[in-house]
């Protein structure tokens, strides 16, 4: 039988211990403190400098896709259906995915909804009809694919997960977005000295990264009452998403004058991207940028000294993938009881201070 789900502590000052075997990691302690910012020192393990912040820390070793550790998937179908592959991090997830299904010998049928919901549902729905020995799903909307998920258990087809929570879900592989929600908000918060006004793009409540995220700038917040989250908040969009994000910031800009905002806050990098193209062609170097995903762009923008873009979160989409796939071939391998409910990767947070040093040693 599966383990107990674990809570998440909201206002955890350690973070979430992995409750999976971690091949390779280094340095995950400095990585994953949260009890302090990232100007903070922090301890260091392997020799590198104990005074030096998260943001110089030595970045984690992916975990390898360890084949022999797990049976094959020979004979075995797999179905996948992605929300996107619009963004990095999923087309990477989507990509790695596949191919560590095909390493172990599996056969895959792979889907993605080009950011549309409704052919989420619909090809979660054709999978089925498909009776693949495992499906599984990459982001998502809860509210609107929870009664597909329903499908899927209702038809005794295991169901696994990537960056989304579920009911339904064997096993879900995520990075720790307790953790990268309150770090990305006392960074801000740190950074703006404790006071002023942000705009925060909120359009995707019920994507579980998002939400949680979200929900961790709210609970930082509360310890910072001089920062306030400007009304009405900024709505992010799948589709045209740069150009769109652009367009708002410029209209925020004309609406709010130097020293009106200090900020902007995203789940994710990509309305980012188009808030600085908006902010540095403004020459508004008063205004900085707080993201998620570690996207090129956004990274690119992290490393130019003149841009208003500060921080940003890598995650290990590699990692994600092949842990995914070893947790399927666990399952179907009638090892049950070696796949956890959730399996955690560490983050890596990057800024302006180590943006080089990331990009060097994840190969983003």
């Amino acid at each position: 039988m599966h383990k107990t789900k674990a809570t998440a502590n909201r206002r955890a000052t350690r973070p979430h211990r992995p409750i999976f075997r971690v091949i390779g990691l280094i340095a995950a302690a400095s990585l994953l403190v949260t009890g302090c910012s990232l100007k903070e020192p922090v301890p260091q393990s392997g020799g590198a400098n104990p005074q030096a912040g998260a943001g110089a820390a030595n970045v984690p070793a992916a975990e390898e896709n360890s084949v022999a550790d797990a049976p094959s998937l020979e004979g075995k179908t797999i179905g996948i259906a992605a929300k996107d592959i619009v963004h990095d991090f999923s087309r990477v997830v989507y990509e790695e995915l596949q191919a560590s299904i095909e390493q172990r010998g599996g056969k895959v049928i792979a889907t993605q909804a080009e950011a549309k919901d409704d052919k989420h549902v619909t090809d979660v729905e054709n999978l089925v009809t498909q009776s693949p020995d495992a499906i599984v799903v990459i982001l998502g909307d809860s509210q609107t694919l929870s009664p597909a998920l329903k499908k899927v258990d209702d038809a005794g087809i295991p169901l696994f997960t990537i960056d989304f929570q579920s009911e339904y879900s064997k096993n879900n592989v995520t990075s720790d977005n307790w953790v990268i929600g309150s770090t990305l908000a006392r960074t801000l918060a740190e950074d703006i000295g404790g006071k002023g006004k942000i705009l925060a793009f909120n359009g995707f409540p019920g994507v579980a990264p998002c939400r949680i995220r979200y929900s961790e700038l709210k609970v930082v917040l509360e310890d910072y009452p001089g920062i306030e989250i400007l009304e009405p908040e900024l709505q992010d969009k799948y589709e045209g998403t740069i150009e769109d994000a652009k367009k708002q910031i410029q209209d925020q800009l004309r609406r709010l004058p130097e020293g009106e905002v200090d900020a902007v806050w995203s789940c994710w990098d990509i309305p980012l991207i188009g808030a600085a193209q908006a902010i540095d062609s403004a020459g508004r170097d008063d205004i900085k940028l707080y993201g998620v995903d570690a996207e090129p762009g956004a990274l690119d923008l992290i490393a130019d000294p003149g841009s208003a873009y500060q921080f940003t979160v890598a995650q290990q989409t590699k990692a994600m993938a092949a842990k995914s796939a070893e947790n399927v071939a666990l399952f179907l391998g009638d090892r049950q009881d070696d796949v956890p409910n959730t399996s955690y990767l560490p983050p890596v947070f990057v800024d302006k201070s180590n943006v080089n040093q990331v990009r060097s040693e994840l190969g983003i």
